[in-house]
C-alpha cells in the first residue's frame, strides 16, 4: 500500500534527547535524516528545533508536501495535536497544541500519533504482516491475515492495534494501550513497571545485590551471554520476568484482537532471554472449578523466529468437507493459529512508515 503514491510527507522521530526528521514519498525515504536537539525543557527552544528541522527537510524536497506526519509521546489528544504532560518533555506541561501550532507555521496538514500506534501500523501495511501473508502464499497456504498487534520494548511498554488495515485509536486516543494494564507478578503495579528498561535494571539488581545504578540493559544482556562480569543466573532472570509479565499482558491483548504479534524497540536485542518465558505464558493453561483446563488462547502460538515452527505455520492444513445430502465439498480449516515474530524492518523505520501511511489514509477519507 502507498508503493507508488507520489505524495510527499514529513515525518519525525521524537526522542527526549534528538528529534530526527525524514521526508517519505511511496513508503522511500527521500533525504537523508537531519538530527536536532530536542530540548525538552525550554518550550521555545523546542518548538523552535521543530520548526528548523522540518523547514530544511521541506528545503530539501522537490514537490509539495501533502502532510506532516509523526510519532510524539503521550498521553495527548492526538486528534486535536494538543501534547499533555510528558514526564521526558516537562515544558509541555498543561497541554501544549502542536499540531496546529506547526499546521499555522507550514499550512499544511498535520497528524500526531505515538510510536505504538504508528510502530503496528507501518508492520501492519508495509512490514510484518504483508511479508508473511507473502510467505503464506508462496507456500500455497489459503490463509490470510489482517489484524496485527504491535508491540515495542523500551524505555516504556508501547503497543498498537490495527484491525483490517485500520488504527484502531479509540474515542479518547487510548486505543490498544497496554502500558497501565494490571501487573501478573505484583497486582497492585502496572504492567509497565514489570517491561520497560527500568524493569530489567530494578529485577537484576533485587536478583544479584547489585548497587551500581548506572548499569544498563545492554550490560545485563552481555552479562547474560557471559561476556561481562556479574550474576549471570541473576541477568538471565531479570529478561526471564520481563517476558512472563509481556506474555500476561499480550495474551490479554490477543483474546480480542486475534491477529499477529510482532516485537520492536531497544530490547528486542535479547529476545532469546525474553521470549522462552513469554511464550510459555501465553502457552499456558487456565483452570475451572470443575477441574478442567483450557489453553490460555483459543489459538497455538507459533514463534516465526525459529525456522521450525515457521516451516510449520506456513503449511496449508485446509481440508474438504462434504455438504450434507450433496457431493458438493467446501474448504475448512480446522486449525485456529497465530504466529509472534521480531520486526524484520527495523522500529524506526517502522513508525515512519506508519506516520506516512496514517497521513495518507487521513487526507484520503
Amino acid at each position: 500500500m502507498y508503493n507508488t503514491d507520489d505524495r510527499i510527507v514529513l515525518t519525525l522521530d521524537a526522542g527526549g534527547t534528538n528529534f530526527v526528521f525524514l521526508a517519505i514519498q511511496g513508503n522511500k525515504e527521500i533525504v537523508s535524516p537531519l538530527c536536532l536537539p530536542a530540548f525538552p525543557g525550554n518550550l521555545d527552544k523546542c518548538l523552535q528545533s521543530l520548526y528548523n528541522g522540518f523547514s530544511e527537510i521541506k528545503s530539501r524536497v522537490t514537490g509539495t508536501v501533502a502532510a506532516i506526519s509523526f510519532a510524539f509521546p503521550g498521553p495527548a489528544d492526538y486528534k486535536n495535536g494538543i501534547i499533555g504532560d510528558l514526564p521526558n518533555f516537562p515544558s509541555f506541561r498543561g497541554g501544549v497544541p502542536l499540531g496546529p501550532f506547526l499546521k499555522e507555521k507550514f499550512k499544511t496538514p498535520v497528524y500526531i500519533n505515538n510510536d505504538g500506534n504508528l510502530f503496528a501500523y507501518g508492520e501492519a501495511l508495509v512490514g510484518a504482516l504483508p511479508q508473511l501473508n507473502a510467505i503464506l502464499a508462496a507456500h500455497g497456504c489459503k490463509k490470510t491475515y489482517k489484524n496485527l498487534i504491535g508491540i515495542t520494548f523500551g524505555t516504556g511498554f508501547g503497543s498498537g492495534v490495527v484491525i483490517d488495515s485500520k488504527l484502531l485509536t479509540g474515542d479518547n486516543d487510548c486505543g490498544g494501550d497496554v502500558w497501565v494494564f494490571r501487573n501478573k507478578l505484583y497486582p497492585d503495579m502496572i504492567v509497565e513497571d514489570s517491561v520497560s528498561i527500568r524493569a530489567v535494571i530494578r529485577v537484576y539488581n533485587e536478583l544479584s545485590g547489585n548497587t551500581d545504578n548506572s548499569i544498563s540493559p545492554k550490560d545485563i544482556f552481555d552479562i547474560a551471554e557471559g561476556v561481562k562480569h556479574g550474576d549471570k543466573q541473576a541477568a538471565i532472570g531479570s529478561f526471564a520476568q520481563f517476558g512472563e509479565v509481556a506474555g500476561d499482558a499480550i495474551s490479554h491483548l490477543l483474546a480480542f484482537t486475534d491477529g499477529i504479534v510482532v516485537i520492536g524497540g531497544g530490547i528486542t536485542g535479547a529476545a532469546k532471554y525474553i521470549f522462552p518465558s513469554m511464550l510459555n505464558e501465553m502457552r499456558s493453561k487456565l483452570g475451572t472449578f470443575a477441574g478442567d483446563l483450557f489453553p490460555r488462547l483459543e489459538m497455538e502460538l507459533f514463534d516465526l523466529t525459529d525456522s521450525a515452527q515457521l516451516d510449520e505455520f506456513v503449511k496449508d492444513k485446509s481440508i474438504e468437507v462434504k455438504i450434507p445430502y450433496t457431493n458438493n465439498y467446501i474448504t475448512y480449516n480446522p486449525v485456529k493459529q497465530l504466529g509472534i515474530l521480531v520486526t524484520n524492518i527495523g522500529t524506526s523505520k517502522a513508525v515512519a512508515l506508519g506516520a506516512y501511511a496514517y497521513a495518507l489514509a487521513e487526507l484520503d477519507k
